[in-house]
């Protein structure tokens, strides 16, 4: 599968939803889990802040990637970000997009936070 790398180095990225379980089947609550390493994979939604502009991407990582207080509004550094392209046909309509995927999603203000005392 082709995977795009994402330069995040020039963006503000914020925690838009805190992070969540994928789930792989509603009905029987099977969680969607990494093939290499077994680990449950989550999904957290960011906003991207670049030159003026704002998009919320879905992002998902394995469930040890993510670091720290991930709340609404958190500044987030985001590490090894891919965008893969799919593509599917279900009952004779085909769907396009992109899915994001990270190696690292860690909150950047854990030590300011807890600082106070």
């Amino acid at each position: 599968m082709r995977q795009i790398p994402v330069d995040t180095q020039s963006a503000t990225v914020m925690v838009a939803q805190p992070p969540q379980k994928k789930i792989a089947n509603r009905q029987t609550g099977e969680l969607v889990v990494d093939r290499e390493t077994g680990a449950t994979m989550m999904s957290v939604d960011l906003l991207f802040v670049m030159e003026g502009n704002a998009e919320v991407v879905q992002v998902s990582a394995p469930e040890p990637a993510f670091t720290g207080d991930l709340v609404m509004g958190t500044q987030v550094g985001v590490t090894g970000l891919v965008a893969r392209p799919w593509e599917n046909e279900f009952n004779g309509q085909k769907r396009h997009g992109i899915s994001y995927r990270a190696v690292a999603i860690t909150a950047l203000n854990t030590v300011a936070s807890s600082g106070k005392g």
